[in-house]
Parts: C-alpha cells; sequence; structure tokens
C-alpha cells in the first residue's frame, strides 16, 4: 500500500526504535514447529511480545552453522513433519504481527521451493526478509533481485577473521540489519568477552549503513549489558530454544534479559 514503509524497512525502524531505550534490542531466534507444530501459532505470539525482531528458523537436515541445540530442533521440527510451504502456510494463516519476522534459511530448502514463487508468498505472508548462512553475498545476486520489488531484506552475515574490506562490503550491502557473528564454529557456544571483540565490532557499525546486531553465544542479560553502546541488537537463538525445549515461557525469558520497558 502507498505510504507503507518497506518490510525490511520495518526492521530498521524496529532495531533502531528499541535501541533509542539506552538497551540493545531483541532479535528472537526459534526453530519452526517447535517443540511441535500444534504450539507454533502460540508461541510465536508469546515471543513477538517481548523480541523487537523474530527470525523463524526453516529446518534442515544439516544445519551447518548450528550447535547441537539448533540442530536437535531442527530434527525434532522435521520429524513433526514441519516444511517451507507449512511455515509459510501458518504465517499467512495468523493476524499479521506488529514484530517483523525474517526466516533464517539454508538454501537448499529455498531453492526446492523456487526463489521467485518463494519472494511473492513470503512476501504474502508477511515475511520481511532472509537471512541465508550458505549463500555468499557474491553469489546472491539473483535472489536479491527478486526480493528487491518486494522490499524485502537480505541480511548478510559478518565475522571476525572477516577481512576488512570484506566487512565494508558484506556490512555496506546488507538490508534490515547486518548479523554480527561473535565468534567461529558453530552456535550456542559463549560469547567472548565484550572488551576481545569491541574493535571488530565498531569496525562493522563503521561500515554498515542499517542496524548491526552480534549473535552466537548469548545467553544472559549480564552479555547484553556488555554489548551496550557496542550493537544496535542482540542475537538470542540456542539458550531460547533451550527455554522452549524446557517447557518455559519464553517471554519471561526474553524479558528477563533487559530491564522493565518504560
Amino acid at each position: 500500500m502507498t505510504g507503507m514503509p518497506a518490510p525490511r524497512e520495518r526492521i530498521v525502524a524496529a532495531l533502531r526504535g528499541a535501541a533509542k531505550q539506552g538497551q540493545p534490542a531483541l532479535v528472537a531466534f526459534l526453530t519452526a514447529g517447535f517443540p511441535d507444530r500444534e504450539g507454533f501459532r502460540a508461541t510465536l505470539a508469546a515471543v513477538a511480545g517481548e523480541a523487537d525482531v523474530i527470525e523463524i528458523g526453516v529446518p534442515f537436515t544439516d544445519p551447518m552453522a548450528d550447535g547441537v541445540t539448533i540442530q536437535r530442533a531442527s530434527e525434532q521440527a522435521l520429524r513433526n513433519g514441519v516444511t517451507l510451504p507449512w511455515i509459510l502456510a501458518e504465517l499467512a494463516g495468523m493476524a499479521p504481527l506488529s514484530t517483523p519476522v525474517l526466516l533464517m534459511s539454508y538454501l537448499n530448502p529455498l531453492l526446492s521451493y523456487g526463489l521467485a514463487r518463494l519472494a511473492s508468498d513470503a512476501a504474502a505472508s508477511g515475511v520481511c526478509g532472509f537471512i541465508v548462512p550458505d549463500l555468499p553475498f557474491d553469489e546472491s545476486e539473483e535472489f536479491r533481485a527478486l526480493l528487491a520489488p518486494r522490499g524485502l531484506a537480505l541480511v548478510q552475515m559478518v565475522t571476525p577473521v572477516s577481512s576488512s574490506e570484506r566487512i565494508a562490503k558484506l556490512a555496506g550491502a546488507s538490508q534490515g540489519f547486518v548479523y554480527a557473528v561473535t565468534m567461529t564454529g558453530t552456535t550456542g557456544k559463549s560469547i567472548a568477552a565484550p572488551e576481545d571483540i569491541a574493535e571488530y565490532l565498531q569496525r562493522v557499525r563503521a561500515a554498515a549503513t542499517v542496524p548491526v546486531c552480534a549473535g552466537f553465544g548469548i545467553r544472559s542479560r549480564e552479555q547484553v549489558d556488555g554489548l551496550r553502546g557496542l550493537v544496535d541488537g542482540v542475537i538470542v537463538g540456542s539458550a531460547l530454544v533451550e527455554v522452549l525445549e524446557r517447557g518455559e515461557s519464553p517471554g519471561a525469558w526474553l524479558a528477563a534479559l533487559r530491564p522493565p520497558r518504560r
């Protein structure tokens, strides 16, 4: 509709708006259909009540960037019959969320769905963008071109071992936000001390035209506090999946990561 912000701009606005409160925004990851398909909509609504942006993980048989927690959740979701078409149908069947939603998926499920069809169906389902860990920026032109007319974001990931030249390229081209991985390896490990990654995060922010969010290994209020001023947002994934695995309240856990909202 005329006058409505593009979906990728909704992500930017949500992150910047939250960061203005003095604490990093919260980007929450959950695996679609985990721990069960029946509770997916309720879980998503609960997470949306506390998070500023949501990443929905598309389960995949070989999630190479994910640690054992998300691997376990992905395997369970696949056993539950969760597929990309099911996820899009669930989102389309829900009342629109005020919290921007991205899909985090490896490339194979997207290719199987068909990239052109996916761009159209994702926009119709209220998805604001994508994170594709195994799609190199240099090979992403086709997907970016299909997302662009619908205003959908393609988020780029940078790492502490990325060269300054590579960081400048990726951070400058990222849409929605820049995903600043805080360590090498897989998700779920504990984040490095903020002072050890401060220079890296400062380089990312200097190159970025959109908010920068730090991810991999963030589990506690202390870690979130330690990243204040270094990033616009933090991404919590494995720890939140473990909360769901234990049957605890995702909303209460997310709320405990930052001071009460004003």
